[in-house]
């Protein structure tokens, strides 16, 4: 039985790359799917499919509109959610995309540095497990598909 996983979060690091190899490596059998990472692409989307806007605010309100197409599909299709913040911007969408998950009752993995703890508090209350690295969530995972423990 494949397991849907849906990578949510900070686009600016490989950590995307390291839980799908590690996957791999693991013989896992998941499908994972992702927001759009090209930053100028999902900022720009809006404009470029719609028209342009003369209002740098209603300019990202349309890539943001159209971004949360693919979005709550990955989420809505997804059994896991991971949930990435990373340490150079501030991830309000990966928040919102957390607080959608729970919403639909979806299974949350958070992944974020110990320096994220407190103000994450409530994010990681709503999840089922809290991971610091990419690994752990490799080894969730595992532990989710075949109950066994990491070697």
């Amino acid at each position: 039985m494949t397991i849907s996983i849906y990578l949510s979060g900070e686009i600016h690091t490989g950590w995307r790359d390291d839980i799908i190899q590690g996957c791999e490596a693991a013989g896992l059998d998941m499908r994972f799917s992702a927001p759009v990472t090209d930053h100028d692409a999902s900022d720009d989307c809006g404009v470029r499919i719609l028209g342009g806007e003369p209002d740098k605010f209603w300019h990202d309100n349309k890539g943001a509109r159209l971004n949360a197409i693919r979005t709550r599909k990955g989420i809505a299709d997804a059994d896991i959610v991971v949930v990435r913040f990373g340490d150079r911007y501030k991830q309000w969408n990966a928040a919102f995309d957390a607080g959608m998950a729970a919403a639909l009752g979806k299974s949350i993995i958070v992944l974020h540095g110990p320096e994220h703890q407190h103000a994450l508090k409530e994010v990681d209350a709503a999840a089922l497990a809290v991971a610091e690295t990419p690994q752990q969530v490799v080894q969730i995972l595992t532990y989710v598909e075949r109950g066994t423990l990491p070697g």
